[in-house]
């Protein structure tokens, strides 16, 4: 069984092909049981929280070949790591074999983690964006900011990135970090005049208060949103959702997960009927993507277990 750091991972994966892998693992589908949640009660301090995210190659999909692959994801989310210095979500992925269930690899989780979920991101630009799509807006300065700005570069002609954060410093670090690769990357410091400006958002936060007006947005913007990960979060307001035309990762976990999916839902402002695509109808050719170079859309993602197993067999099969 190999054991897989993030620097490995680094070393295996390429934007442009991950995002082609992804295309392909969406268009075969998978077998994705629903997500554990378990919560993990400690006598001191607040609970941890366990998931399970696991998939397998669906061996009854038409085409599919012999062998395959079985994959879950483990997480531990611990508040309280954040007092002593340590990261309060931590990740592994295991791959096994198939058919016979001999484990193939230990995968780090959180790099693997912000991989697929940048690459699945560019997957859904790769329709809903314009082709000539150059500016790109990243919200968030945190660890998965600098991937969002690589993946969405691999699949558009992306000529300037702006990064915007509450806290400007953190801005900087991560236009620096990127400008040292050779990305034209800049620190934003006008968030509504940017989203007034930009051609792709990325937005990647925790935040609970809207943070992209869709009174702001012009014509022919692509919003993508990775952030807001529970029903209470929300990243973009009614005015965004009501502009535009939604699609989503999965939408048995978007409709359940997403606050920007949830609310509007729950308000009627958004139709269930008016999610046009997931990933699954966009990567197969049954739904249509952007339709002309004037049209708002929105996507919003969640993570799903099938992308997990499509990055962790990419970085198995690089580097077995």
């Amino acid at each position: 069984m190999l054991t897989i750091s993030a620097a490995e991972v680094d070393r295996a994966l390429t934007f442009p092909g991950l995002v082609e892998t992804l295309r392909t693992a969406f268009r075969d589908g998978a077998v994705q049981p629903v997500r554990h949640h378990h919560a993990v009660e400690r006598p001191d301090g607040a609970a941890s929280t366990l998931l399970l995210m696991p998939a397998w190659t669906d061996f009854n999909a038409a085409g599919s070949s012999a062998g395959g692959h079985i994959g879950v994801k483990i997480v531990t989310v611990s508040p309280d790591n954040n007092a002593i210095g340590k990261p309060a979500v931590m990740g592994l992925y295991l791959l096994l074999d198939g058919v016979t269930g001999e484990p193939q690899a230990l995968i780090e989780g959180q790099r693997l983690t912000q991989w697929r979920t940048a690459c699945a991101s560019a997957l859904a630009a790769s329709y809903l964006a314009r082709q000539d799509a150059s500016r790109l807006l990243v919200i968030g300065a945190g660890a998965l900011s600098s991937f969002l700005a690589k993946a969405h570069s691999a699949v558009r002609p992306i000529k300037s990135i702006h990064i915007w954060n509450r806290t400007p410093a953190n801005a900087e670090k991560v236009a620096s970090a990127l400008r040292a690769e050779g990305h034209p990357a800049s620190a934003a410091g006008d968030l509504e005049a940017e989203l007034g400006e930009a051609d792709i958002i990325a937005s990647a936060t925790i935040s609970t208060t809207p943070l992209i007006k869709g009174a702001l947005l012009k014509p022919g913007t692509h919003v993508d949103l990775v952030g807001g990960f529970t029903p209470a979060m929300r990243e973009s307001d009614d005015d965004a959702v009501s502009r535009a035309r939604v699609y989503v990762d999965t939408r048995a976990g978007a409709t359940k997960e997403a606050g920007d999916i949830v609310q509007p839902l729950a308000s009627g402002v958004l139709k269930p009927e008016a999610i046009v695509a997931d990933l699954h109808e966009l990567a197969r050719g049954e739904k249509q993507g952007r339709r002309g170079d004037g049209e708002i859309t929105l996507f919003k993602s969640v993570g799903a277990a099938l992308e997990d197993l499509a990055a962790g067999i990419a970085v198995y099969k690089a580097l077995k």
